[in-house]
């Protein structure tokens, strides 16, 4: 029997390199289901190819449009909302649900998926952000897996496989270091979005292509690797690594440490999620040790603000990371439309965090009221 797979955010860049997964073992896998937010065009193009069950866009003003694009494909089932993205992951003959929406977003359909006990290839890693401990209490009631699609948390949980209980001594969590490694403060001042926007090692989305270079996307990875793993977050420690050869590492309690290592390229850890414990042929570059060196730097937690204000939310916890996603889902577009310096970003994120009602132990429905108000701070200060 084949898997069926859900992918939520078929169009993005984990999306799109899913379904290459899903194509190169078409007697493994089948798309049951494909989600867009905005790119109706792309996702109509996506289900004729793939030929899913079904096809969600979540801004419903592009219904209209992706149905007549679908007209003569009867059998593509056209839906749209937010509520539709929380229903369609309960469908019952999904195995699967690859959560690659960006942002907060994804969690009410992860939430959703989990209750309807699929397992669950996580690539949205603000869900473990905003909710953490609510994702792991979930997944634990309803005994759903949670693989990581991340290549830093693949990377992690492969170093652990066979390990059993043995004692994590901490965790070596790599970053590129982003396009600003090498630049002063007084250079990060005067960037645009153009200059963040060039990554040097990984072909992402916008959103987190942002993030990368102000390194808020290493610090939520902390949070992240933190309810995975089960591991405190003094024990995780971020590596500079411009290569992006070393994916990260685990260091045990005898001192031995595991790593994996690859060339850049998210397929690798989207495919392992679907066929873990089993590794298959993936056709792409192969990794040549000859070619570089491999680097390790300690990050700048002044220059670089938001990986130091990651650390403090997860360890002020309760509602803190959520506070800090949804000022930064704020500051990150404000910064790609040209409202918001980039050294900006972090001083309204500081300052959301300093305004927004503290919640020690969140609920739900706190965590919806906390995104909102985060926002409208955020939004107030731009």
């Amino acid at each position: 029997m084949k898997k069926q797979i859900c992918i939520l955010g078929s169009t993005g860049s984990i999306g799109t390199q899913a379904l290459d997964v899903i194509k190169q073992h078409p007697d493994r896998y089948e798309a049951y289901c494909l989600t867009a937010n905005n790119q109706y065009m792309k996702l109509a193009e996506q289900a004729r190819e793939f030929r899913p069950a079904a096809v969600v866009i979540a801004n419903e003003q592009h219904y209209d449009a992706l149905k007549a694009l679908l007209a003569d494909c009867p059998e593509v089932k056209v839906y749209a909302g937010a509520k539709a993205l929380d229903e369609i992951v309960e469908a019952q003959p999904i195995d699967m649900v690859l959560t690659a929406m960006v942002g907060y977003a994804g969690l009410s359909p992860t939430i959703h998926a989990i209750k309807a006990r699929k397992t669950i290839c996580l690539a949205n890693k603000e869900t473990l952000v905003v909710a953490g401990e609510l994702i792991c209490q979930l997944a634990n009631e309803y005994r759903v897996n949670i693989l990581p699609v991340d290549s830093e948390h693949s990377a992690i949980f492969q170093s652990l496989v066979g390990e059993g209980r043995n004692e994590i001594d901490k965790i070596l969590l790599t970053a590129s270091g982003g396009p600003f490694r090498k630049f002063t403060l007084e250079q990060m001042r005067d960037v645009k979005a153009a200059d963040a926007l060039k990554h040097p090692t990984w072909d992402m989305g916008a959103k987190i292509t942002i993030d990368s270079a102000s390194m808020m996307n290493k610090g939520f990875e902390v949070i992240e690797a933190k309810w995975l793993f089960g591991v405190s977050a003094d024990r995780i420690q971020v590596l500079v690594h411009p290569q992006s050869i070393v994916h990260s590492a685990v260091q045990f309690s005898d001192g031995a440490v595991k790593a994996q290592l690859g060339v850049p390229d998210m397929r690798l850890p989207i495919q392992y999620a679907f066929s873990y414990p089993d590794r298959l042929p993936l056709n792409g570059d192969r990794l040549d040790l000859f070619k570089q060196p491999l680097e390790f730097f300690e990050p700048d937690m002044q220059k670089f603000r938001c990986l130091q204000m990651a650390y403090e939310a997860i360890n002020q916890g309760g509602n803190m990371p959520c506070i800090v996603n949804a000022a930064n889902e704020i500051v990150n577009e404000a910064f790609r439309h040209d409202r918001c310096g980039f050294l900006q970003m972090g001083e309204i994120i500081e300052a959301t965090m300093q305004k927004a009602t503290f919640i020690a132990r969140p609920t739900y429905d706190d965590y919806v009221a906390s995104d909102a108000e985060a926002r409208r701070i955020a939004s107030a200060m731009l």
